[in-house]
């Protein structure tokens, strides 16, 4: 990642966007308006985030973030992005659980405003693990933290996921539910299926992907595929997605991929993401964090807050890297899209941690 330029994620005008978002603001709020608005250098490959201030007398919030759909002339990651679900998903978790998410303030569910749906949030205030440059790297706030620090973030942000799975009503979570039949692993795994031969419509498969999937109906987990409990997972279970004042969970963010599933999946991606950080920085001869969540850390706190021993782990972190590949290979198409990229003759050569998926399909990925 060093020196490589950030991928593009839209081709709106933030200026364009603060004018229009102020002549919506003035028909939620009379005489209001959005200033200090600024693009967060961390904004995600998905939605957008537009960072504001409301000048008002008696404003809701004072600091507030907004997710808008993205756009579609950016070549989308995902082929929908359904705001009203994520926002009903945010609303949810703070009815249910003592879990922080971002207060809720409106839903926009009409595009002409901004020329896609959006809802508005109050802003956490604290600091998130960057992705670029990478938390692993040296230079970044959690490098530089201590063990004693490092340890607190990572056993508050295990403790996010138990109160999310222990605390919200699953049933309540029914709208969140993906079509199909049989267990809610089944669907999922249907799901990205789904989702990766959109991203390869008109282009070459990945073989990597394709032994992935494989793989996985090779070694599927009966007991927590099929009768494991179901909870709701929030999806994109990553620190990256959180903000931490200190080195405590602040606000919970990034609630698209939120469905019911079993518990693993969040705790394989939780796990499988930090690896993904730790293996760029070791690529580049880095130390990195080697001893953060540390997967039979992270399994034994969960176990002990939940009563609930994880299962099958070494599936779930596959998968964890197999659903990591498909939204990698999306991006670097982008990247082609906007001649970013050239288009190689293999499309593997697209996947940036293709060694470590190889590896964990072949049985000789380290263990962690």
């Amino acid at each position: 990642m060093s020196g490589t330029p950030r991928p593009r994620t839209s081709t709106r005008d933030p200026g364009e966007l603060t004018r229009r978002l102020s002549a919506w603001l003035a028909t939620r709020l009379p005489g209001a308006r959005a200033v200090s608005a600024t693009v967060p250098a961390s904004n995600g490959m998905s939605s957008e985030t537009l960072l504001f201030a409301i000048d008002h007398p008696r404003p809701p919030a004072r600091s507030c973030a907004l997710r808008l759909a993205a756009d579609p002339a950016a070549y989308t990651v995902f082929p929908t992005y359904d705001m009203a679900r994520q926002y009903r998903t945010l609303r949810l978790v703070a009815e249910h659980t003592d879990v922080p998410v971002p207060r809720t303030l409106w839903l926009e569910e009409n595009p002409e405003p901004l020329g896609a749906p959006f809802f508005v949030m109050e802003r956490a205030e604290g600091r998130v693990p960057p992705d670029v440059m990478p938390y692993t790297y040296e230079g970044s706030w959690l490098y530089a933290a201590t063990e004693a620090e490092r340890a607190e973030l990572e056993a508050g942000t295990v403790s996010v996921l138990a109160r999310i799975h222990d605390q919200v009503p699953v049933g309540e979570a029914a709208f969140l539910a993906l079509p199909g039949s049989g267990s809610a692993l089944r669907r999922h795994v249907a799901a990205q299926r789904a989702y990766y031969a959109w991203v390869v419509a008109g282009r070459e498969p990945s073989p990597l992907i394709e032994r992935g999937f494989a793989w996985l109906a090779d070694h599927w987990p009966a007991e927590t595929g099929e009768t494991g409990e179901t909870v709701l997972t929030w999806g994109d279970a990553r620190i990256g997605n959180i903000v931490y004042d200190g080195f405590t969970p602040a606000a919970v963010l990034d609630w698209e991929m939120a469905v019911p599933g079993p518990r693993e999946l969040d705790l394989g991606w939780l796990v499988y993401l930090h690896r993904f950080f730790q293996d760029l920085a070791e690529s580049g001869g880095r130390r990195g964090l080697p001893g953060l969540l540390r997967r039979d850390r992270v399994e034994e706190r969960y176990a002990r807050l939940t009563g609930h021993t994880p299962r099958a782990m070494d599936f779930h972190t596959l998968y964890a890297a197999l659903r990591h590949a498909v939204v990698m290979l999306r991006v670097a198409y982008r990247q082609v899209h906007f001649g970013e990229l050239p288009v190689p003759a293999d499309p593997d050569a697209l996947i940036m941690h293709r060694g470590a998926l190889e590896a964990m399909i072949e049985g000789r990925y380290r263990r962690w």
